[in-house]
């Protein structure tokens, strides 16, 4: 979406002799996706993988002070610009019947809940919810999906509102914060830069992605350091399936047949 970066991602690889393509491109509108493709088919005959990487921040805050504008262009392009990308490409993708790769940049963010942060959170979990539906969907076309889910990585994620789409514009953040509430930003604003900054290079994210899609991750995790974290998701799954075990509700279905679709 930010035409000069584009410009200097052109160069840079025209530069190294690669033949490459380069399209501006609104993750949020669909028609923009459809005549990036239609482009790319133009140019290269097929198309072999799609990387849905555009990702914004939004803003944090309480949950009873939550701005739902800034929900919303959160869901639009973490959510729908996902959605759009893999619509568009993957008939393209079937087409030449060689198989091929759908890669969705979550967040370890999708595999817990981030407290003030929900938004992004959620779009993230829908993200890897998205994956793992498209995972089973797709393998008999041998297209594999998987969802990237990093920690923090030296990207301008914390500065995603500088490139807020024209069409969002009027929806503003609200104004009406207290002298609490613009203090809390501005102190969580330092730290998520300061936790950005501490991050792994973008050119280590991209080898590890290289590296998992070898071995056909359909989850693909940059930051083993987090395993504990998101294990406790699991641990308490575990003991939520053991309490509907002892339920005497509904522990007569602990045998039950599960329905496959």
């Amino acid at each position: 979406i930010d035409e000069a970066e584009l410009n200097k991602a052109y160069q840079a690889l025209s530069a190294e002799n690669i033949n490459v393509l380069a399209c501006k491109l609104d993750v949020t509108d669909y028609s923009q996706w459809e005549g990036c493709v239609a482009q790319t088919i133009a140019k290269f005959g097929k198309l072999h993988m799609v990387v849905n990487n555009a990702g914004v921040g939004g803003i944090p805050g309480k949950i009873e002070r939550t701005d739902h504008s800034i929900w919303k262009w959160v869901v639009d392009v973490n959510v729908m610009g996902v959605l759009f990308g893999t619509q568009v490409a993957t008939p393209e993708i079937k087409k030449h019947g060689e198989g091929g790769w759908i890669i969705n940049v979550a967040s370890m963010a999708g595999m817990m809940g981030v407290p003030y942060a929900s938004a992004y959170a959620a779009t993230k979990a829908a993200v890897v919810s998205m994956t793992e539906s498209w995972a089973v969907e797709l393998k008999s076309h041998d297209i594999h999906v998987s969802a990237l889910c990093p920690a923090f990585v030296k990207t301008r994620i914390h500065e995603s509102t500088r490139n807020k789409q024209a069409k969002y514009a009027s929806n503003e953040p609200r104004k009406d914060f207290t002298a609490e509430e613009k203090a809390r930003y501005k102190k969580g604003a330092a730290r998520a830069a300061a936790f950005v900054e501490s991050g792994i290079a973008p050119e280590l994210l991209a080898k590890r992605v290289v590296e998992a899609l070898v071995t056909k991750q359909q989850y693909i995790f940059t930051h083993p350091n987090y395993k504990q974290v998101a294990g406790y998701r699991g641990a308490l799954l575990k003991k939520a399936f053991e309490d509907a075990e002892q339920s005497e509700l509904v522990k007569h279905l602990i045998n039950d047949d599960i329905p496959m679709l």
